[in-house]
C-alpha cells in the first residue's frame, strides 16, 4: 500500500511562516497582570490551587486534600468509583483471581455492582461487539496510518459514525448502545492502529488477529498486539489491574471535562469521545506516561550506574534545573493537580510493579523508579524552596508496568484510552441526563477598540 506525506514546507512557505509566527506570537500575548485585575481563574484553578467547581458527578470521586480556612491541607489520596474505593475493587479481583475491568466498566456505566448473571450478560455483549465492521480495518486504519496511535484512534472513533445506522440519536438507550460498542472495540482499534504504524513506519511485519469474544479486555489487548498472540496469566492480570485504575478519575480531569463540554452541545457520541481521546493525548494529561518512559531512558543513557543513588540524584538535579532531558525542569511521574500525600493508583501499581520486578528479574529497574519517587520531593524543596508536598502519580509506575510487560512505548497512552473509555461514556450519559445546559464560560475581551484601515492606507 502506498501513501504520501505532505512535505513540511517549500522555501517560500518557510520564510512566510517564520515571519508570520513572530507576528502571531506578538498579537496573542496577553498582559499577565490582566488575569489578576479581572480575577480570571487561569486553568479553572482557584487562588489556593483547588479546582473551580463547575459541576456535580456521581461517577468518580477524587480526594487529595482537605480545605481548612480556605487553605489546602494535604491528606492521603482516595479514588472512589460510584462511591466504592478502587482499592477494594482491586483487592477483591486479586483475592478471587479474576479479571475485574468488565465489572468496573459495568459499575461506572450503571452505577451499581453487577450480580453474577448481570456481569456474565454484560461480558457476553462486550464479546459480541469486540470486532470492528467489515473492511473497517483496511479502509479506515491501514489506509493513511499514523505515527501517533492516539490520532489514529480519534479518527477511527469518528469514522465509526458512518457505520452506525442511528448515530445522532442522543437518547439514553441509544447512547448506551454506542457506549457498549465503543468499550468493546477500543482494544481492537488501538491494536490495529499500532500494527499499521509498526508496518508502515517501523518496517515490521503486519500481524492482524481477530478479537476473541471469550476473553477479557486485557487478554484481548495482549493477544492483538503481539505477533504470536501469546501472553502469561500474570501479564493479563497486571494489565487488567492497570485498566481498572485508569478507568475513571472524576469529572474534572481534562478529557472527562472535554467530554462534558462537547456532550453539553447535544452532539453525537463519536464526536464527544473523539474529543476526549484528543485531550488524553496531551503530555500534560494521559501522554505523561509515555514521557516518563522517555525520561527513564534518558537517565539510563546519562547515568553511569543507576544503582548509585548519588549519581541518579545528581542527574535529577540537572533535570529539575532544566539542564537535562527535555529542559522543562519537570520530573515526569511526580506531582498531581489533586493528590498531595499520595496517589492511591500509584500505591497500588507500585505493589504490582514490585511483584512484576521480582518475577522478571527487573529489581534494578524498579529501584530506579523507587529512587526517583523518594528523592524528587526533597530535591524540589532544596532547589525551589517552599513546603509544597508532592508524591508519585499513576504515570510513574504505570510506565514501569507497561515496560515490564513488553508493551511498546507508543501504546502506553492508547492503553489509557482503552481503560478510560468506560469513564468517558459514563460521564457523557450523566451530562445528557442531568446537564441540561450548553457549557458557556466567559472570556473578557481586552483588546482596545480601533478603526478599520482600508488596504490602500495600510
Amino acid at each position: 500500500m502506498k501513501y504520501t506525506i505532505d512535505k513540511i514546507h517549500s522555501e517560500q512557505e518557510e520564510l512566510f511562516i517564520s515571519k508570520m509566527s513572530k507576528k502571531l506570537y506578538q498579537n496573542n500575548v496577553i498582559d499577565a497582570s490582566f488575569y489578576q485585575k479581572y480575577e480570571v481563574k487561569r486553568g479553572l484553578r482557584n487562588s489556593n490551587g483547588t479546582g473551580v467547581l463547575v459541576g456535580l458527578t456521581q461517577i468518580g470521586g477524587v480526594q487529595g486534600y482537605n480545605i481548612v480556612n480556605d487553605e489546602k491541607v494535604p491528606m492521603e489520596g482516595s479514588l472512589l468509583y460510584r462511591g466504592i474505593d478502587v482499592k477494594e475493587i482491586v483487592s477483591s479481583c486479586l483475592k478471587e483471581e479474576r479479571f475485574g475491568y468488565e465489572e468496573t466498566s459495568y459499575l461506572l456505566l450503571f452505577g451499581e455492582l453487577p450480580n453474577k448473571n448481570e456481569l456474565e450478560a454484560y461480558k457476553k455483549i462486550l464479546g459480541e461487539n469486540r470486532d470492528v465492521p467489515s473492511n473497517f480495518t483496511k479502509d479506515m486504519i491501514l489506509t493513511a496510518p499514523s505515527k501517533n496511535i492516539m490520532n489514529k484512534l480519534a479518527r477511527t472513533v469518528l469514522a465509526l459514525y458512518s457505520y452506525d445506522p442511528n448515530p445522532d440519536d442522543t437518547s439514553v438507550s441509544n447512547v448506551l448502545r454506542q457506549s457498549v460498542m465503543l468499550i468493546a472495540r477500543f482494544p481492537a482499534l488501538i491494536a490495529y492502529a499500532y500494527q499499521a504504524k509498526a508496518r508502515y513506519y517501523d518496517n515490521q511485519s503486519l500481524h492482524l488477529h481477530y478479537p476473541n469474544p471469550e476473553l477479557s479486555s486485557s487478554e484481548n489487548i495482549l493477544r492483538l498486539i503481539r505477533p504470536n498472540s501469546e501472553y502469561t496469566q500474570l501479564e493479563a492480570v497486571l494489565l487488567d489491574i492497570a485498566l481498572i485504575l485508569h478507568a475513571e478519575h472524576g469529572g474534572g480531569n481534562n478529557s472527562a471535562f472535554t467530554n462534558h463540554v462537547i456532550s453539553s452541545s447535544g452532539t453525537d457520541t463519536y464526536s464527544a469521545i473523539a474529543a476526549a481521546v484528543c485531550s488524553l493525548k496531551g503530555p500534560k494529561h494521559g501522554g505523561a506516561n509515555t514521557v516518563v518512559l522517555e525520561m527513564i531512558e534518558d537517565i539510563k543513557e546519562n547515568v553511569t550506574d543507576c544503582t548509585n543513588e548519588k549519581e541518579v540524584e545528581d542527574y535529577l538535579v540537572k533535570i529539575l534545573k532544566g539542564q537535562a532531558f527535555d529542559k522543562t525542569g519537570l520530573v515526569y511521574g511526580m506531582g498531581h493537580a489533586v493528590y498531595t500525600l499520595s496517589d492511591p493508583r500509584a500505591i497500588l501499581l507500585k505493589e504490582l510493579a514490585k511483584k512484576l520486578a521480582d518475577e522478571k528479574g527487573l529489581q534494578e529497574e524498579f529501584q530506579l523508579y523507587d529512587c526517583i519517587e523518594r528523592k524528587v520531593p526533597g530535591l524540589l524543596r532544596e532547589l525551589r524552596g517552599g513546603n509544597k508536598i508532592i508524591s508519585a502519580n499513576v504515570d510513574l509506575y504505570s510506565g514501569f508496568v507497561y515496560n515490564a510487560l513488553n508493551i511498546p512505548i507508543e501504546l502506553c497512552t492508547p492503553l489509557f484510552a482503552a481503560a478510560r473509555i468506560s469513564g468517558w461514556c459514563a460521564h457523557r450519559i450523566e451530562e445528557l441526563v442531568t446537564g441540561g445546559k450548553i457549557m458557556r464560560p466567559a472570556y473578557k475581551h481586552v483588546k482596545e477598540q480601533r478603526s478599520y484601515v482600508s488596504i490602500q492606507e495600510r
